[in-house]
């Protein structure tokens, strides 16, 4: 059975390797993703999000821009995030391929939808100011 997919992007004007280097660092999690992660800890080489010590395993970095991750609870199933920065002109977009989980209500997964937007609304701002 397949599931339902939303992509959402932003366009973020800063080059896209500068996008991808700070969003591949999951350290930089907290300052524009506080609904994955408002705390970050890289312990025994596993990188820990939040107070229930959830695992996030990121892609290995690439030139592609690939920023695919997965986040795996404690004590649930493991969630795949597909997540890409393309280069846009001078600047770059940001895509993120929210999957509707099994048994999420439309009312989850519109609510989810408009976290995952604030979030790459909130990295689009992060990254612009800094400039």
């Amino acid at each position: 059975m397949t599931s339902a997919s939303r992509y959402l992007s932003e366009h973020i004007d800063v080059p896209a390797d500068e996008v991808y280097a700070f969003t591949a660092d999951p350290a930089n999690l907290p300052a524009w993703a506080p609904g994955l992660a408002t705390s970050v800890a890289r312990e025994d080489g596993r990188w820990l999000i939040g107070d229930d010590g959830a695992e996030l395993i990121f892609t290995p970095r690439n030139e592609l821009g690939v920023l695919d991750h997965w986040v795996r609870p404690p004590d649930g199933d493991e969630v795949y995030a597909p997540m890409r920065v393309i280069p846009d002109g001078e600047g770059a977009e940001i895509m993120f391929t929210l999957r509707r989980l099994p048994g999420m209500t439309d009312e989850d997964f519109d609510r989810d939808a408009g976290l995952v937007q604030a979030d790459l609304t909130r990295l689009k701002q992060v990254l612009e100011s800094a400039r």
